[in-house]
């Protein structure tokens, strides 16, 4: 009785309608899928001043952030906060070009950055800045000619072409770029519509010990006392239209910007995000979420703890090494310390026996339903082969391609492979990586790393997945990786800046002999030839099968639970987030409380840390009180708040917003006891975390002295 009653409780959870504070909801149907739940919770303004693509709204301020190539994959997310182009974002989400800006004469990442003039703000080459005008549903355009009885590859190539044509035809005589992509997994395809600048310019930073406080060890935490903001600026040609740079252009005039709550936030003051979150798997069956949680997530989580350690040990040592290899220990922290919390939250809310109970319950829809009647142990089977050959397949993606110096080589596979001659702009292109490259490279760390990677590679991939060129390197060196590392790095061409550049200079074909017999050349071809040749074909093959599965899974979710709202999984695509800003208890007899001052910050302070150490100047301003205008009625500076918000990876730098629409924070990440949102979200533990906008504020004037900035924006007392 007691274990019937708990299933019933565990299923009203899964398939129950849809949460206050679940959810990434799409701009253009918030009137008729969750405004509704907006207003109850206190959202005081309309659908139309969110999105609207007849008159200048609220998605009109958000900036998508993305690089040349890839404008459309943005990795995070700023909201326009002046007339004149300013944004701002995340500390974090402009890390790395503070870093590429960052010298010994000038340590940005250690002193801050501010420009006090528009001559002083630093160009990014290759940063783009989107903003989306319009979004609408194509499914209809999209699957014409589309019908049941095609196989899979017809349907697709039938997809692509619609595709091309709506894409084609939605930007016609537009400065506009256009992508549609699919949502509910293919059954279902959204038309977005983008402005993209690619003239943006870095204004203000502060220090990483303000802007990156607490570092990896603070990182998915809370309570949190980061100042996580940068600002940059977005720069337009005459016309106000995207322009190359040029140091003609002028600051972009935006239809929308975002005025600033200089009060900020209260303990259950209604918020919502609006932005760019990346990937969420919420639909996933139970099988997959093992795959991620028992066999995928431990073999990433060991093998990146190895880097991690190698490359802080060596920064810890030279300040050089530090200012090269803090953008890269940060993005190689970030997933690792997710992937352990995705684990807890997966095992605390018991996901797998959940989503095995949803899907006994779908098994019995489908008893009536018989276009769905396998689709539940189509999904066990094709898992189950997957589980099989899966850990290898880590081996190869976060063990041998994760060293730096065969990750650079594979950059030399076109070169070598050239049958014509090499033009001297192409030589240049070469050189030009080779430098960038090794400005930001520490051969001594990259040794060690091959030696750890490459041990657990052979101790863990079986020798029939294993390159020759591999096993002819254990054998000759009797499995000792340190003495094959040093032979490797020592012999190899691509280990030594000078020699590589002189080798491109002048190349010709009759060079690329000298590529082929690179040692590390070989191995890097012949990882890359055993993965594609052993292990890809067999990947291919099974994740083929699923499309169709997911496509059907997801068709009859939806018909099974007709009552219930359902919100598209995340793909990078623009995406509004509600909830309500509060603590939670983490574990038994805790509670966190729902915000974070400065005094949090002092009493974190440690000069022996580098993650905890306080600027003087920040510690003055603490000990003098003065604070200005930006501490609230106790007379404390708010730092940092939580709220129940649905959010993701692409969400960081996400405009927080009050009931008013005014901008309150931003988002900066996830508490660790919630990050397994991204497959399954749970409104006791999921909480959101921004900094206030309020310790920002303060951080520029305060702090910086940038008095042109706060003059510049627009804040309501």
């Amino acid at each position: 009785m007691k274990r019937n009653f708990l299933i019933a409780i565990m299923l009203l959870l899964v398939t129950g309608v849809v949460r206050a504070d679940e959810g990434m909801w799409l701009p253009f149907r918030i009137k008729s899928d969750v405004i509704a739940q907006m207003h109850q919770l206190g959202f005081l303004l309309d659908a139309d001043d969110i999105y609207s693509s007849d008159k200048p709204s609220f998605n009109d301020a958000v900036v998508g952030l993305g690089t040349e190539g890839r404008p459309f994959s943005h990795f995070c997310t700023g909201g326009l906060v002046s007339d004149k182009g300013l944004f701002i974002t995340n500390h974090h989400c402009g890390y790395g070009f503070i870093q590429k800006h960052s010298t010994m004469q000038n340590d940005y990442l250690t002193d801050g950055f501010w420009a006090y003039d528009h001559s002083q703000e630093l160009t990014n080459i290759g940063l783009t800045a989107s903003i989306m005008r319009r979004m609408e549903d194509v499914t209809e355009i999209i699957l014409e000619g589309v019908t049941e009885n095609l196989s899979h590859d017809v349907r697709d190539s039938i997809i692509k072409l619609n595709i091309l044509a709506v894409e084609k035809e939605a930007i016609e005589g537009t400065h506009y770029l256009a992508k549609v992509n699919p949502f509910y997994n293919g059954t279902e395809y959204y038309l977005s519509v983008y402005e993209i600048f690619n003239d943006v310019r870095l204004v203000g930073a502060p220090p990483s010990a303000i802007g990156k406080f607490g570092g990896d060890t603070d990182n998915w935490v809370w309570p949190r006392h980061t100042g996580d903001f940068a600002m940059f600026r977005i720069y337009a040609g005459p016309d106000n239209k995207p322009a190359a740079y040029s140091p003609d252009n002028k600051p972009y005039s935006p239809d929308k910007f975002f005025e600033i709550n200089g009060n900020s936030v209260a303990e259950n003051d209604f918020t919502f995000i609006m932005g760019y979150p990346g990937t969420t798997q919420e639909y996933l069956p139970s099988a997959a979420i093992e795959l991620q949680k028992n066999i995928q997530n431990p073999i990433r989580i060991q093998l990146r703890e190895m880097r991690i350690e190698t490359m802080k040990r060596h920064m810890e040592q030279s300040q050089e090494v530090r200012i090269k290899y803090s953008s890269k220990v940060a993005g190689v922290a970030n997933a690792w310390k997710k992937w352990i919390g995705e684990i807890q939250g997966l095992d605390r809310f018991d996901v797998i026996y959940k989503k095995q109970e949803l899907e006994k319950e779908f098994e019995n829809f489908a008893a009536s339903n018989p276009k769905y009647n396998e689709i539940i142990s189509d999904y066990n089977t094709i898992y189950s082969q997957i589980i099989a050959i899966a850990p290898y397949q880590e081996y190869y993606f976060e063990g041998a391609y994760q060293v730096e110096i065969i990750r650079f080589i594979s950059a030399f596979s076109a070169l070598a492979k050239a049958e014509k001659t090499v033009s001297f702009e192409q030589q240049e292109n070469m050189i030009s990586r080779v430098r960038s490259f090794y400005k930001d490279y520490y051969l001594p760390i990259d040794k060690i790393v091959f030696e750890k990677l490459m041990t657990e590679f052979s101790s863990n991939v079986p020798i029939e997945y294993q390159p020759e060129q591999f096993t002819k390197l254990e054998n000759r060196f009797k499995n000792d990786f340190k003495a094959m590392s040093d032979w490797l790095f020592e012999s190899s061409l691509f280990t030594d800046s000078t020699k590589l550049i002189t080798f491109i200079d002048g190349y010709t074909i009759k060079k690329a002999k000298t590529i082929h017999k690179d040692p590390l050349y070989q191995l890097y071809s012949g990882l890359v030839d055993a993965y594609n040749m052993l292990l890809a074909p067999k990947f291919k093959s099974l994740y083929q099968e699923l499309p169709p599965i997911h496509k059907l899974y997801m068709q009859g979710l939806r018909e099974m639970q007709h009552d219930k709202t359902f919100f598209p999984d995340a793909n990078s695509t623009f995406r509004i987030a509600f909830g309500k800003v509060q603590g939670y208890n983490p574990k038994d007899a805790i509670k966190y409380h729902w915000r974070t001052t400065i005094d949090g910050i002092i009493q974190k302070n440690n000069p022996e840390i580098y993650d905890y150490d306080v600027p003087k100047k920040l510690l003055e301003l603490y000990a003098n009180k003065d604070f200005g205008s930006y501490s609230d009625a106790t007379g404390e500076v708010p730092v940092c708040f939580s709220a129940t918000n649905h959010t993701t990876g692409g969400n960081s730098g996400s405009p927080v917003l009050d009931a008013n629409g005014r901008l309150v924070g931003l988002n900066f990440d996830r508490a660790w006891e919630g990050v397994m949102s991204d497959l399954y979200y749970n409104p006791e533990i999921c909480r959101n975390i921004s900094i206030d906008i309020r310790y920002a504020l303060f951080i520029v004037d305060k702090y910086a002295g940038a008095q042109n900035l706060i003059d510049e924006m627009s804040i309501i007392k």
